[in-house]
Parts: structure tokens; sequence; C-alpha cells
């Protein structure tokens, strides 16, 4: 199973105030609170846990067929304990929700940040972008692509500002 998740930098800039009083407390754990404030860049620390949660979210909805909030449901943890993601461009972590475990992996660029959620770690690795195509969704909203052979496969779409992320495992 798979979930993505892109966020626009700007637009997040212009449209939430991520500083204001109770944004944080609301939408992250203690642990995750904790992240976010000894984070060089608390800011894109802020989006990287929120688009994890989004990600693993798309899995669990998946998953589940259960449509609910639940961002402090969502536990994240970064399996790196270096928080100057400055220089890097990839972060992995896992996301804990209902007992069950997703993996992540989050791609750092000057105007995005994308990450994308799977419910079996090898499969982070066959993770692939498509173009939006031959995609429907089922009774609960949830997208598949259907192939030649007329076989659904599990796809994520994501979109966000200026970008638009459609991902499948290969």
């Amino acid at each position: 199973m798979i979930g993505n998740d892109v966020i626009d930098l700007l637009q997040s800039r212009r449209e939430s105030n991520w500083q204001r009083k109770g944004f944080i407390e609301k939408l992250f754990t203690l642990n995750e609170q904790l992240l976010i404030s000894h984070a060089k860049d608390p800011e894109l620390m802020v989006w990287i846990l929120w688009s994890m949660k989004e990600a693993a979210y798309k899995v669990y909805n998946r998953k589940t067929k259960i449509r609910e909030y639940i961002p402090k449901k969502l536990v994240c943890s970064l399996e790196s304990k270096n928080l100057d993601y400055i220089n890097r461009n990839v972060i992995k972590g896992n996301v804990i929700c209902s007992e069950d475990l997703y993996y992540t992996k989050t791609i750092l660029s000057n105007n995005s940040i994308h990450t994308i959620a799977v419910s079996i770690l090898d499969d982070l690795d066959k993770v692939i972008e498509i173009e939006k195509q031959s995609i429907i969704k089922d009774q609960n909203g949830i997208p598949f692509l259907i192939s030649s052979q007329n076989k659904k496969q599990d796809v994520s779409i994501s979109n966000h500002g200026r970008f638009e992320k459609v991902v499948t495992i290969s």
C-alpha cells in the first residue's frame, strides 16, 4: 500500500501561520514538538512532519476505509538523529498509527517537500512517479490505476500549490 503528500513551501508560507497559538500543540505529539523546537529550521521540520503524517494517513485510510481527523494519532519518528537537513535532500522515517507501522521517505527541494509512505519497507525502493491517467476512485474515494489487463493497482495522488505527484509501486 502506498500514500504520498506534496507541500508547496511557497504556498504554505503564504497560507499557513504555523507559529500561531495552539497550531503545533494541536497537530504534533510532544516528541514531534521537541523535534520542531530543536530543529535548525523549525518551519521546515513542521512541514516535513506534516507531510509524513499526510502520506501515512493515506495508507491508513486505504487499509481501513476510515476517514477521520487524527493528526496526533499519526506518530512520526526520523531515522536520523541529525536534525540539520539543510545539506541533505532525503529523510527516512516511520509513522505509527493504530499499531501499524508505515515507512516514509521525504524528498526535499528548494520549493517543495514530497513524502512517500508504504506499509512494506522494501516497497520504498519500488515507488515510481507516473502520469495521471487511467485512474479511478472506489466508493471510498481511494484512487486506483487500471492496468491494460483490467487489474487495479494502488496509486496515490497529492496536489498542493504548483505541484502534483502521482505515485505507485512498480
